[in-house]
């Protein structure tokens, strides 16, 4: 095995710094409720104090994790601007914005989940709120923090295969499954800003920029649709072109769930099994001309390095790496796949 996999949980970023972050969470929703607050609970370096939600019912789910609650207006009026330190906006993708425009005002830093808007002028328009401010933005990129995603950038970086050559992968989200009706902002273009592509294509997209640590120098792409998906795209299948490699994807918003990414190089390959769902172990697997091996059950947990990354760098001011123009290019990506399609 490399020596890059010998620690796949190694936190490389982490100085053992002092202090604690005390975390708003604006929006919550099925997925800060039901993922994220339980992922963050053990954190380091932060600890959830305030919830903000319109619901009422949000805001009682909410407290049931010791958090003090507000509405929206009363996080806009600064209500409980004492009782934190950072904000993580988890609302639908269009109210991203004036969200993080309310935290910059109070001097807060921002972790944004993805995109960081719906379009890449009001993203774009958070960005340079935040620089304006001085608060540091990051986007919600939770595989960049996955320290066995991290580990593998060193690997292909230390030409583990080789030259790499090549990028294929599918995630897969249905989201009409279990409860979920077609009720939802996810199948809205005006909060979503489009669909399976925004909400789970990006994770192949972003990756793989993650990984080459470089920008492509074109996309493209084909949507399809049906049924209750008529307004946002259901199927995207999207080629992204590098200097020296050729990334194809597909997402979907509909089908059997899947989440798996290979990497193609000169002299072997990488394969990445359950890559993208959260806190899921994934199973990796290197095949080179002499050696074949797998690392089961590694990464995971990567909502809680994700959080403890963000407090950390806010904590001693180090610069976080998937920063706000990292959202930013990926907004003006997709809008680029969309354009072509």
């Amino acid at each position: 095995m490399h020596e890059s996999f010998t620690n796949v949980r190694e936190r490389d970023w982490d100085t053992d710094a002092d202090g604690e972050i005390r975390l708003a969470v604006v929006g919550c929703g099925g997925f800060a409720r039901g993922v994220v607050l339980p992922s963050i609970e053990d954190c380091d370096y932060l600890t959830p104090t305030v919830g903000v939600s319109g619901s009422e019912s949000n805001r009682e789910a909410a407290a049931e994790h010791g958090l003090e609650t507000t509405d929206y207006d009363g996080y806009a009026d600064g209500d409980l601007a004492d009782s934190y330190d950072a904000v993580y906006v988890a609302t639908p993708n269009r109210l991203h914005l004036p969200h993080i425009e309310t935290a910059a005002a109070q001097g807060k830093a921002v972790i944004s989940e993805k995109p960081l808007d719906a379009t890449s002028e009001r993203a774009e328009q958070a960005v340079e709120t935040c620089e304006q401010a001085d608060v540091p933005l990051m986007t919600a990129y939770r595989m960049q923090t996955d320290p066995l995603v991290r580990r593998l950038r060193e690997f292909l970086d230390d030409g583990g295969i080789g030259d790499v050559t090549r990028f294929a992968g599918d995630f897969t989200f249905p989201v009409l499954a279990g409860s979920r009706g077609p009720d939802q902002w996810r199948l809205d273009q005006e909060l979503a800003g489009g669909g399976a592509l925004v909400d789970v294509g990006v994770y192949l997209l972003n990756t793989t920029r993650f990984l080459l640590g470089e920008d492509p120098e074109s996309v493209s792409g084909h949507t399809r649709t049906s049924g209750p998906f008529s307004d946002v795209d259901e199927h995207v299948d999207f080629q992204v072109v590098f200097p020296d490699a050729v990334g194809n994807f597909s997402a979907s918003f509909s089908g059997h769930p899947t989440a798996d990414y290979t990497i193609y190089g000169t002299e072997g390959t990488v394969r990445v099994y359950d890559a993208f769902q959260p806190n899921r172990g994934r199973r990796l697997v290197v095949e080179t001309g002499d050696e074949r091996f797998e690392i089961e059950g590694a990464g995971g947990g990567e909502l809680r390095e994700e959080f403890d990354y963000f407090a950390h760098a806010v904590l001693t001011g180090q610069d976080i790496e998937p920063d706000g123009r990292d959202g930013l290019t990926d907004v003006r990506l997709l809008e680029q796949v969309y354009a072509s399609a």
